[in-house]
């Protein structure tokens, strides 16, 4: 590779499109490491804004906007997929070194052509068909003599539970959006997974051990994250192989979340990517050698990328609005579970709480696996984000 400028405590600069709790985590890393960073959200109260040399107030969709923050920065990454990815193309040729590369995320953003590209690479993913309308959709439903329950996926745009849907009756079919999206079978699973893998520009690539995912039933949002897994080391290995396989395929630099069913046959099918640091790897910040968000940054900037290694057995637990609540923050019983060892809890900044809006995680270590579960089951039975 080409030398590049000194990036600790010099002029280089990291553009981050993306102010938001995965921008603000990523942050603490880059001022550890005393590197200059630009960061764009389109709000003024954006978790990211005070940890960050300069923040802009921005839409980080529109071309011109992205165009006019990119300029000046040497490399630029994202915390969220919907970005303008035409902006960053005329970036890369101006000499803007940008990972996730554009393509890359055009291929992930849309949940269609990710569907369409482990179809075509062969990897191991559950059936699915996809839509432009919902005319098309219903006549492809009719044609296939497909019925529910089946799981409805927006093309774009989804996030956080949103833009997916398990579709149980007839009924529901009709109040689905008009708008391009897939349709996939109801896997019967018997856990989620995830890896998360990181590949630098030298084509290094490393992952973290295989984690285990609860969700909220009906938020479709995770709830608790096990590390590690207790799956056999021969499961283990294979979805650690799938992943770093797939980091590959697409030809990826940074951080790669990969989320996968474990069938009940044994089989692992991957569900859905994210070309960024994620969910699934919070845990990392205290349970393995190395965080994620250090790992996104050594990945990006072409470093040696760090151990993975797990330091602790580890639970997350995420902090969601509760529901019937909704205005100014409250974090009820934070004191009590500050009282206890082993519990580390991240708050995002948001002032504003909603049901089911993400407000932290709260990250519990311990000697094993079972004492984390018991005294993550204690912390999320006491700590309730409210509004008062």
């Amino acid at each position: 590779m080409p030398d590049r400028k000194p990036y600790f405590s010099s002029p280089f600069k990291l553009g981050i499109l993306g102010g938001g709790q995965l921008g603000k985590m990523l942050l603490s890393e880059t001022r550890r490491y005393d590197i200059q960073t630009k960061v764009i959200d389109p709000s003024p109260l954006a978790p990211g804004k005070f940890a960050t040399n300069e923040f802009t107030v921005g839409d980080f969709t529109d071309e011109q906007t992205v165009l006019n923050f990119g300029k000046d920065c040497d490399v630029l990454t994202i915390e969220i997929e919907n970005v303008n990815t035409k902006a960053l193309k005329k970036l890369v040729k101006d000499g803007v070194r940008v990972f996730p590369k554009p393509e890359t995320l055009e291929l992930i953003k849309d949940k269609r052509f990710q569907k369409e590209f482990y179809k075509n690479n062969n990897i191991p993913t559950s059936p699915f068909f996809t839509f432009e309308t919902k005319a098309e959709l219903i006549d492809k439903l009719q044609e296939r003599g497909k019925t529910p329950p089946f799981v409805w996926k927006a093309g774009t745009g989804g996030y956080d539970g949103k833009g997916v849907e398990i579709v149980k009756t007839e009924e529901q079919i009709k109040g689905l959006p008009d708008q391009p999206g897939l349709i996939e079978d109801l896997i019967p699973f018997e856990k989620e997974l995830a890896v998360v893998v990181a590949r630098n520009e030298n084509g290094d690539t490393n992952s973290f051990p295989l984690v285990e995912m609860d969700f909220h039933p009906i938020a479709n949002l995770v709830e608790y994250v096990f590390s590690p897994s207790l799956a056999p080391e021969t499961l283990k290995k294979e979805a650690r192989t799938i992943a770093e396989n797939l980091v590959k395929a697409i030809d990826h630099v940074g951080i790669l979340a990969v989320e996968m069913f474990l069938t009940k046959e044994g089989d692992i099918l991957i569900n859905e990517i994210a070309p960024r640091v994620h969910n699934s790897g919070h845990l990392t910040i205290e349970g393995n050698i190395t965080s994620q968000f250090e790992q996104h940054l050594r990945a990006i900037l072409n470093l040696p990328l760090g151990s993975t290694d797990i330091l602790k057995p580890s639970v997350m637990i995420n902090l969601n609005g509760e529901e019937n609540y909704e205005g100014p923050v409250y974090y009820e019983g934070i004191q009590e579970i500050m009282s206890i060892p082993g519990v580390y809890i991240h708050l995002y900044g948001k002032s504003e709480t909603r049901p089911f809006r993400k407000m932290g995680h709260v990250t519990v270590i311990s000697d094993t696996l079972d004492e984390a579960r018991e005294i993550a089951k204690k912390v999320k039975s006491t700590i309730k984000v409210i509004s008062k």
